[in-house]
């Protein structure tokens, strides 16, 4: 009887393991949830503010937390901040910062101070270092429980030196992002409490509901739902408002976001585009004559840039998406974007492309930019370079020209480090920005040559439907396309990501065989990949031999409609390989590895040999 009700409870292990393994490979993923209420009252003489803040914060993780970690960013924009110690001593300039930071004076600098910090009503202690705030908690969270979390806080803002500040170059009075206390990520690798140096930003998922007092001439853009449209007026509603005193309380709810964000101008010109599903486009840009037509010009492509990244990848999930200038840039917020405004038609279109698509890879796919940037822009620039394309009517024969050029100039210049280098510690800024933004991109345009086109769009539909509204990392996304194409993807992964390993193949000789052509095909670079080579005939026919690596365990099928010849596999460990062709070879022409050229070959020049 007790062998019975062991081999029953076996196969019932057996059956529950097979579910989990089928239903998304995530069945211990788990994340935090936060809840924030503020209020934040805004002086625009001073450019000073206070808030009040109630932090409800679930701790879903396996683990009791004894402490948690608050990030102040704007404690980063004082001289001597580790931020200005980074940018003064970094091996080449960050172009991002077009002033020195140990050379502001008061009224420029920004600062962000907690007071009467508390835990379910009781007074905590905690530690200031930069833009970190530690927090010893006096009664530890145990997982599946909640605390509330209530403090005071008050802020000063900086000029606009990144990202955030007061009065941009183009007059935008307050670009307010990271503004707040924002409680740190606490993951599977435990607490994510880097300091503020000018990267990027990882948060918890959670609601947010935030009012905002300031002087009622200011017109205000933020993340978030208006909840007192006819309060405010300010072209939320049709009327004026109702607003009798100096200043305006304009209250906003964001559902399911990890952060909020808001500027404010008075002369902001606030337009409404409908766009895809119902979606409501907002648009806040500052009254200039010469750049008005183009914002009027933006909004229709807007919403059919929206309707592009839905088919794409998924439906956007809100029913609201606003642009608003501001910022030094273009900088991607949970619901809306700042970006800088004063540009031609097609430079506006570009930058609000590649913010929008934000919404998906950054917004909705929420991966770790400290860890994983290249994942945030570089599949942001992928898919906003092909809208962009799409939108212009381009029509271009290679749209990712520009990311291959900037990675090859990388791979040159000896600066490369791996793309899982912590963002913040890259030895050079360009290798940074060619790293995250074009060998990103690269990653998606080239696995598109690994498992096909078609495998590849599948692949980031299934990636955005399961991993929506979560965390993912780069295996997570490895195992969605390999689930879709059939091919094992660890090696690409790996050597890709985590190595600075190059792609060079080179074409050795073509060899007379009796009556048969052999073609000598050589490995020069330490990285493997499949080959397509192409050759071509004397009477004008042309083949395409394939040839698969071991490390695939499978095979992509034909993207092109000629004769395609699937050979034995490529092992790594074999520098040189042989194609052998049943004809003379007077009658082969030419050979050219990867006519796609969506294969990062740092040599190209002997990727090609006529006979």
């Amino acid at each position: 009887m007790l062998q019975r009700k062991n081999t029953m409870i076996n196969k019932f292990f057996r059956i529950f393991v097979l579910i989990c393994y089928f239903s998304g490979f995530s069945q211990n993923y788990w994340q935090q949830a936060v809840d924030y209420k503020m209020n934040v009252e805004m002086n625009v003489e001073d450019y000073t503010y206070t808030g009040e803040q109630q932090l409800t914060y679930t701790n879903n993780s396996p683990e009791t937390i004894h402490k948690v970690f608050y990030h102040l960013y704007f404690n980063a924009f004082q001289p001597g901040s580790e931020m200005a110690a980074r940018v003064n001593n970094g091996k080449d300039k960050n172009t991002r910062f077009n002033v020195n930071i140990d050379s502001i004076n008061y009224n420029q600098q920004g600062y962000l101070k907690v007071y009467d910090l508390k835990q379910d009503g009781k007074s905590i202690q905690s530690v200031l270092s930069g833009t970190i705030l530690e927090v010893t908690l006096i009664e530890p969270i145990k997982p599946g429980n909640s605390t509330i979390f209530s403090l005071n806080f008050e802020g000063k803002v900086p000029d606009l030196i990144r990202r955030s500040g007061k009065n941009s170059s183009e007059g935008v009075a307050l670009s307010m992002a990271q503004w707040y206390p924002k409680m740190a990520e606490y993951d599977y690798e435990g607490w994510n409490a880097e300091p503020y140096l000018g990267r990027e930003f990882h948060g918890v998922w959670g609601n947010f509901d935030v009012r905002i007092t300031l002087n009622k001439k200011f017109t205000v853009a933020a993340s978030g739902y208006l909840q007192n449209p006819e309060e405010v007026g300010h072209g939320y509603s049709e009327g004026k408002g109702k607003a009798k005193k100096k200043k305006l309380s304009w209250h906003f709810y964001a559902p399911n976001v990890h952060d909020f964000t808001w500027s404010a101008d008075p002369n902001y010109i606030h337009d409404t585009f409908l766009g895809p599903n119902g979606v409501e486009l907002h648009f806040f840009y500052v009254d200039n004559p010469k750049y008005n037509s183009t914002w009027k010009k933006l909004q229709p492509k807007t919403a059919e840039l929206m309707e592009f990244f839905n088919k794409r990848l998924g439906e956007y999930p809100y029913k609201q998406y606003t642009v608003a200038q501001g910022g030094d840039g273009g900088m991607e917020y949970a619901m809306m974007t700042l970006i800088t405004g004063n540009r031609s038609y097609e430079s506006l279109l570009g930058v609000t492309a590649h913010e929008l698509a934000h919404s998906w890879f950054q917004h909705v796919l929420a991966t770790n930019e400290m860890k994983y940037e290249w994942m945030d822009e570089g599949f942001t620039t992928y898919i906003s370079t092909l809208a962009v394309e799409e939108m212009l009517n381009k029509k271009s024969l290679f749209p990712f020209s520009s990311s291959y050029d900037n990675y090859f100039y990388l791979v040159s210049s000896g600066k490369e480090e791996p793309q899982q280098t912590n963002a913040n510690r890259y030895i050079y800024n360009m290798a940074y920005e060619i790293s995250a933004y074009s060998k990103g991109a690269i990653f998606l345009a080239q696995l598109g040559y690994i498992i096909g086109e078609s495998k590849l769009n599948k692949t980031l539909k299934s990636y955005f439907e399961e991993f929506k509204f979560k965390h993912p990392t780069p295996n997570d996304f490895r195992r969605v396309a390999e689930r879709i194409s059939g091919i094992q993807l660890k090696w690409y992964l790996t050597d890709w990501t985590q190595t600075t390993n190059t792609i060079d193949y080179a074409i050795k000789s073509i060899d007379e065989n009796s009556e048969n052509t052999t073609i000598r095909l050589k490995r020069v670079g330490n990285m493997p990949m499949p080959l397509d080579v192409l050759v071509k005939f004397e009477d004008g026919s042309t083949s395409v031999y394939y040839i698969p690596i071991p490390l695939m365990r499978g095979e992509k099928e034909s993207p092109y409609k000629l004769d395609w010849v699937v050979l034995e596999d490529w092992a790594w460990a074999y520098s040189e390989y042989q194609i052998e062709i049943n004809k003379a070879k007077g009658k082969v022409s030419e050979v050219l590895i990867d006519p796609s050229f969506y294969m990062a070959d740092i040599n190209r020049k002997n990727n090609y040999l006529k006979n």
